[in-house]
């Protein structure tokens, strides 16, 4: 209340005050002033009186202009106080001002005198010194300003201060009000100066005392701040937890109690619940004060009921029922699982995107006419109701179709490659797809700026769309520069050998598409940006490759479960793009309770900078198998050339160096042949195929290898092995993926030559058949002692189907569902399709900061006599550097 009382107080006095100015008006005459100085500065005699009458006719003076005759009598004359009073009556001012400026050297003094035409008092003079011509105006000022303080009977204000602010800066205050010291006392000002202060929103209460003394008012302002907010406390919240709800609110612990503040807060809390449909919803606060300034801020929330779209209303639409037209959007109506689905919520984001698919699916049906409105949302405090308006038009066929302009094959030709004429009704969709093929035909042949408009001719009498693509080619445009950047590390020949596109050649849509396919499978690389700018002329481009490189180089780390090694596990170091050549360096490891092996690998992806792949391997290998132990140490070399796109072939040369010790009495019988020193020398050729667009979760593409081992190029092991595998991966719909994975071997032994167990083949583990143990589905034979033991197949087959789905897209965090089946067979078996070994399972798989995991559970479908029922983890994990 005393903030009020004081504000109608300071009103009052200047609503009194400034009538008494309006009512009368102050007229000024300024003579010229008298100029004393050795140097020429005669300017002066009536500069000084201007920047005088601008001063006070800002302040509201009338200034009157002296008769020049009257000047010219005055000039060179002493003239006393009563004849400047009468000069001043007879010009109808009632005050005149004149004076004289001195100047000696540098040093200037300024003599102002003003006397009232009305009374007798004695003239008021004005005496102010300064040093420098260039500090005339503001001398001129000041004197300016206590001559108007003297016509309109103003006082100054002296001093200026500040009380009761303990929190807020003295100076901060000080900014947002006018009276400051020097300045005119106003009580207009003073009036501005106390809504400027509660305006901040910092004060309770603020109040203004002024003191007189001779030299002019002392101003204080007297303020009370409002309390800070010592703790914000949240109620009756149970749809967001409380970390969500102060996520959205901008006033923190230690603020000033600002209740303009509180309420923008109350609507951001409310805007946050009804982003979830809770109109009906309510939010109210309460201030608990507390000693020190300082008081608590509780929001309380009645959340009410979630309001839920009950009706979806189409208003016009005839060719299709209102149910078609619902099942083409993502927002839907309520239903009896809207308590676990999000049946009946409403986004806004999604609703949109809606009516532009209804729009599309009209279009792409021949309605090229059609028209969908805006939703219409009525909001309930319970439920919502959406009415979309729909105006189909008539539905038209497709007539004739040409392509006409600049042709560069025969129109025959370039029909077939479009798609529109074999369409029964107008499709949008598909004449876009059309374009976008002529594009790329044009394209290919070098026309990179080829314009191809598709005419639209509606026959309404036949309901009919005549279309014609009428297309512009230009001329052919040539690579003139390719320019690469972002590479810090990876060199520009690692990036340039795997463009199929070159400076000064003609411009390849196909190939820069397969050229930037190329940078993105070589996985160096987070991010590819490719530009084409024009070039220095209309048939020459810029292609601007900038490229954001990702760590390659990894140290990976995996574990397992096997009923040979029971827990055992593995981990490597590689650097994919060594010193950015593209070269590989890996050095990995197994660790288990029966095995160690140890191997170093190098590979050089282009040896005489042309496609040619070259690299060699070294391990060492200790094996404690439940029968025998084998301390294998060899290498090899190898070699791979690309024979056609995506296809390249390899050929591996390895040396083995076996020892076979601690044979027991229970060992297959081949193994007891080959106790000692064995050596094993053989050639691998290989041929693959592989388009998959990334090599962990691909989504698209395929990989095929087949291959022949040929062992027996000296030494004591001979035997030749085929093995062939194929897999699939087929994108779905929203992100899921399906893989077909087969693989099948077949090895047979070498005349007069051995072919020990280790050679022949196992499934079971992460990477055959999950659920199985590791490498145990294997024939068994009774050996030379009378024991059963495993002595691998001949021949196995193996198939694997998974579904990948994602589970948290933004991170790439995918789940997996699938169905494993396979068997191993002995030489005298056959392979039967029908009885194959089964196991189902899931998992996760992500692509993490620490490199790519998996965590797989694998349950077999047909346990056997002996076999573990149930089922089996296991998971591998890798970080990167």
């Amino acid at each position: 209340m005393k903030k009020y009382l004081c504000l109608i107080a300071i009103s009052i006095v200047y609503l009194f005050s400034s009538t008494s100015y309006a009512l009368e008006t102050v007229n000024v005459l300024v003579l010229p002033f008298e100029v004393n100085s050795q140097e020429e500065l005669s300017y002066l005699h009536d500069q000084i009186p201007q920047v005088i009458k601008n001063h006070l006719k800002q302040n509201g003076a009338a200034v009157l202009e002296p008769d020049p005759a009257m000047i010219s009598s005055l000039t060179g004359k002493d003239i006393s106080a009563d004849e400047i009073r009468r000069i001043g009556v007879n010009s109808g001012a009632h005050n005149i001002i004149w004076g004289s400026i001195t100047l000696i050297g540098h040093h200037f003094s300024l003599d102002v005198k003003m006397i009232e035409t009305i009374g007798n008092e004695l003239p008021k003079a004005f005496i102010l010194e300064g040093e420098g011509i260039e500090n005339l105006s503001g001398s001129l000022k000041e004197i300016s300003l206590d001559i108007g303080m003297k016509i309109f009977k103003q006082e100054k204000v002296l001093k200026v201060f500040v009380e009761g602010n303990k929190r807020i800066e003295t100076d901060a205050i000080r900014r947002v009000v006018k009276t400051e010291e020097g300045s005119i006392y106003s009580s207009k000002n003073l009036s501005d100066d106390l809504k400027a202060i509660y305006a901040m929103g910092y004060f309770d209460d603020a109040r203004i005392e002024s003191e007189d003394t001779p030299e002019g008012k002392v101003v204080t302002f007297k303020v009370k701040e409002k309390s800070t907010i010592r703790v914000i406390l949240i109620k009756g919240n149970r749809i967001y937890e409380d970390e969500k709800i102060r996520g959205v609110l901008n006033i923190k612990t230690g603020s000033i109690l600002n209740f303009v503040m509180i309420k923008k807060n109350v609507e951001r809390i409310e805007g946050l619940y009804k982003e979830k449909n809770y109109h009906n919803m309510k939010v109210e606060y309460k201030i608990h004060e507390f000693d020190n300034n300082q008081a608590d801020l509780e929001f309380i929330i009645s959340e009410g009921s979630k309001a839920l779209i009950k009706n979806i209303i189409f208003e016009g639409n005839k060719a299709y029922s209102s149910s078609k037209l619902k099942k083409l959007m993502s927002t839907s109506e309520k239903n009896i699982f809207s308590w676990v689905s999000s049946a009946g919520d409403l986004n806004r984001e999604d609703l949109n995107q809606d009516i532009a698919k209804l729009a599309a699916f009209y279009h792409n049906n021949g309605f090229i006419q059609a028209k969908v409105g805006e939703p219409q949302i009525d909001t309930h405090e319970s439920w919502i109701d959406i009415a979309i308006k729909i105006d189909e038009g008539p539905q038209f066929k497709v007539g004739k179709v040409e392509i006409t302009g600049d042709l560069i094959f025969p129109q025959g030709k370039l029909i077939e490659k479009i798609m529109i004429g074999k369409e029964k009704f107008y499709n949008r969709q598909v004449l876009q797809r059309d374009v976008l093929a002529l594009t790329d035909i044009y394209s290919d042949e070098g026309y990179a700026y080829a314009d191809i408009v598709p005419g639209i001719d509606q026959d309404r009498d036949k309901m009919i769309v005549n279309i014609n693509f009428v297309i512009s080619k230009g001329k052919p445009v040539y690579f003139e520069e390719i320019l690469i950047g972002g590479n810090s590390k990876t060199r520009d020949k690692v990036i340039r050998r795997e463009l199929l596109v070159y400076e000064q050649e003609l411009h390849s849509g196909v190939k820069l598409k397969k050229s930037i396919r190329n940078l993105h499978r070589l996985d160096y690389f987070e991010n590819i940006k490719v530009d084409t700018l024009k070039g220095s002329s209309d048939d020459k481009m810029v292609l601007k490759i900038d490229v954001t490189e990702k760590p390659t180089g990894a140290f990976t780390f995996g574990a397992g479960y096997s009923s040979v090694e029971k827990v055992f596990g593995m981990a490597s170091i590689s650097q994919r793009n060594l010193f950015g050549r593209g070269q590989v360096l890996a050095l990995k490891t197994q660790l288990g309770s029966v095995s160690n092996r140890y191997t170093l690998s190098f590979t050089e992806p282009w040896l005489f900078d042309i496609p040619l792949s070259a690299g060699f391997d070294l391990y060492s290998w200790e094996y404690d198998y439940d029968t025998f132990d084998k301390d294998s140490k060899g290498g090899g070399i190898r070699f791979g050339y690309p024979v056609y796109e995506f296809t390249r072939i390899y050929m591996t040369y390895a040396l083995d160096f076996a020892d076979i010790t601690n044979i027991e009495i229970d060992a297959p019988d081949t193994i007891k042949e080959m106790a000692g020193n064995n050596v094993s020398s053989s050639i691998t050729t290989a041929l693959k195929y592989d388009s998959r667009d990334k090599v962990f979760n691909p989504t698209e593409g395929a990989e095929h290898t087949i291959s022949i081992q040929y062992a027996g190029l000296g030494g004591d092991i001979g035997f030749t092995k085929y093995i062939l595998e194929t897999g699939w991966f087929i994108p779905l719909f929203k992100g899921t993926v399906g893989s077909i994975h087969a693989k099948t071997g077949y090895v047979s032994q070498n005349s007069g030559q051995k072919l020990p167990s280790y050679e022949r083949f196992n499934l079971g583990g992460i990477n055959s058949l999950r659920g199985f143990d590791w490498e145990d589905l294997s024939p068994k034979k009774i050996n030379s002692e009378g024991v059963l033991t495993n002595i691998g197949g001949n021949k196995f087959v193996q198939f694997n189907f998974e579904y990948l789905f994602p589970l948290i897209k933004e991170v790439g965090v995918m789940g997996v569902l699938f169905f494993d089946t396979g068997d191993v067979y002995d030489n005298d078996e056959s392979v039967d399709l029908g009885n194959l070994r089964e196991s189902v399972g899931g998992g996760i798989r992500w692509y993490s900061p620490m490199g790519p995991m998996r965590i797989e559970y694998g349950y077999i479908l047909d346990p056997v006599k002996n076999e573990s029922k149930g089922g089996k983890w296991e998971f591998t994990v890798g970080t990167v550097f």
